[in-house]
This record gives C-alpha cells, sequence and structure tokens, in this order.
C-alpha cells in the first residue's frame, strides 16, 4: 500500500490542482483559485468579500488581488451593501456567471467519466469516503494550515 501522503500527491496532479490555470473558456485562462472563487460567489447568497475569503481560507489581501483581476475580466462585481456600506457584496456578471456554469458542467462531466469506470457500490463508497474526510479535517485543528 502507497503512503498516503503519496496518495493525495498523485490525487492532486490528476485532478490538475497543481495547473496554474484549470479552465479555458472562451478568451479567458481561469486559474483554480478564481474557479474556487466564481463557484463560491455563485452558490452563496448575496455573499461578501471578508465571507468568500473565510469559506476559502484566504487572507482577505490576496483574495482581494484575486477579486481585483476577476473584475477587471468582467466576471466579478463588487456592490456596497445596503445594510453596511463599509461591507462590499459579490455578484456574478452575466459573463461569470457563464465561466462559471461552463466550469461547473465542465467538472461534472469529468467527473461523470472517472466515475464510468467504477460500479455504483465503488462510487458510493469513493463519494462517502471523500465526506468522512472532509469531516475529519473540518474538525482537525491542524486542516488547512499543513505542518512543517
Amino acid at each position: 500500500m502507497e503512503n498516503n501522503r503519496e496518495i493525495f500527491h498523485v490525487l492532486t496532479r490528476r485532478f490538475g490542482l497543481l495547473n496554474k490555470n484549470c479552465c479555458s473558456i472562451g478568451t479567458f485562462e481561469i486559474s483554480t483559485t478564481q474557479s474556487h472563487i466564481l463557484y463560491e460567489i455563485d452558490k452563496q447568497t448575496n455573499p461578501s468579500m471578508l465571507q468568500i475569503a473565510e469559506i476559502l481560507a484566504m487572507d482577505i489581501t490576496t483574495f482581494s488581488r484575486q477579486i481585483q483581476t476577476l473584475i477587471k475580466m468582467d466576471l466579478v462585481k463588487k456592490i456596497p451593501s445596503t445594510q453596511d456600506k463599509r461591507v462590499s457584496i459579490l455578484k456574478l456578471t452575466t459573463q461569470g456567471k457563464f465561466v462559471a456554469t461552463t466550469i461547473d458542467e465542465s467538472m461534472n462531466a469529468y467527473l461523470e467519466e472517472v466515475f464510468s469506470h467504477m460500479n455504483d457500490f465503488e462510487k458510493e463508497t469513493v463519494l462517502r469516503s471523500i465526506q468522512l474526510l472532509n469531516e475529519a479535517m473540518s474538525k482537525s485543528t491542524v486542516c488547512c494550515t499543513p505542518i512543517y
């Protein structure tokens, strides 16, 4: 049996998480980080900048730079909150919604193809195992910050 770290390294490489860009959508080259940001903005209801940064465990300065890039690409817009003008609400533009939906459809097709090499029991076992791992990671005191 391979060691645990090796299993995760291979999985990371096969998922393309080390690639600089995850997706080319039309003229857009979208990074993995930008893809995650677009996904979360699309999934949440009127999210604030801080809310999305916290969900993605990104420091606000790095997150802010990514948002500025996405605004320049006309994929995201920042709107002052009606309740608190100091808070910015993030929304996808029409183009941003198209890019997020295209990435989502592409990832779902990729996963469907990967799972086509498994029977239903194997697929359910993998998905349940990943859910268990996610739950354990959420309870870990060192999650998301590797120990060096």
